[in-house]
């Protein structure tokens, strides 16, 4: 890690190998045993040659720099442990660090997408039309201070919930967060509260 760290990462992603690398391909491979035995300075041979295309490889597929930044580290970290896996029968040196740099930029993604549909889906199973029936008669009903006594009747745990949505504007991921809590639990929370609510309001009407 100590090499990895040693050597910056370029200034601006690149897409290909630089016009004048400082080693050839025949010398990069030469290169894998000794960085296998750690011989820094081999790899920061190695780094030289290949950082650029690295950078450029994850930017090209996350559009994103810092996250790039990220991705190269971890490959040319990778590279510098795996080193003695590489063989010269399956291709070059640069194609085998850029096939990895590929898969570890393609499972980023992959992991941003699947979060992302985990909140769609938690969003998608939340009491929303309920939260906002009640909101939206609150808006047009209820002034401030009846809805603080409507909050007021409710347990702590469900008034912690509401408020943060009601008056943050928090989405239920974020309360989940805040308060340190399941998300199944805060949707439980808000849900019973809500219910509280209407009923309340309904009431006072």
């Amino acid at each position: 890690m100590t090499a990895v760290r040693e050597h910056p990462l370029p200034a601006d992603p690149v897409d290909r190998v630089p016009a004048q690398p400082v080693t050839g391909a025949r010398d990069l491979s030469g290169l894998l045993p000794r960085i296998a035995r750690g011989d820094e300075r081999a790899f920061g041979v190695l780094y030289e040659a290949v950082a650029g295309p690295v950078l450029g490889l994850a930017h090209r597929v996350l559009r994103d720099r810092a996250q790039a930044e990220e991705v190269a580290q971890e490959v040319l970290l990778e590279v510098w442990r795996t080193a003695a896996r590489y063989r010269p029968d399956r291709g070059g040196v640069l194609t085998w660090v850029l096939t990895i740099t590929h898969r570890r930029a393609v499972d980023r993604v992959r992991s941003a997408q699947a979060s992302a549909d985990r909140d769609r889906r938690a969003a998608a199973a939340s009491p929303a039309p309920v939260f906002d029936e009640v909101a939206e008669a609150v808006e047009r009903r209820i002034d401030r201070d009846r809805v603080r006594r409507c909050l007021g009747a409710l347990t702590e745990l469900q008034r912690q919930s509401l408020a943060l949505a009601y008056y943050g504007g928090y989405s239920q991921s974020q309360i989940a967060a805040m308060l340190g809590a399941p998300l199944g639990t805060v949707k439980t929370r808000m849900r019973d509260g809500l219910t509280r609510m209407r009923d309340s309001l309904a009431v006072h009407d």
